[in-house]
């Protein structure tokens, strides 16, 4: 059996981030409407774009925290 790193654990919280980002966008009802638009842009194509930079921006925030802090060794 495999142990984890040190940090295993807090590695997996920092996952949990990532959930949002899925599961959200696939949750179609909540953002099936024309209204509110946006400069004109309906609501289902300026939420889903929305939820690209939100994802982004959670996906930079799990990359940070959970990467290893050691640098690679040249031969």
């Amino acid at each position: 059996m495999a142990t984890q790193p040190t940090g295993g654990r807090a590695r997996q919280l920092w996952l949990l981030l990532l959930v949002p980002a899925v599961i959200v966008p696939l949750i179609v009802p909540i953002y099936n409407s024309v209204n509110p638009e946006l400069a004109g842009i309906p609501f289902f194509y300026w939420f889903q774009f929305l939820w690209i930079i939100v994802s982004s921006v959670l996906i930079g925030i799990v990359y940070f925290a959970v990467r290893d802090r050691q640098t690679p060794t040249s031969k």
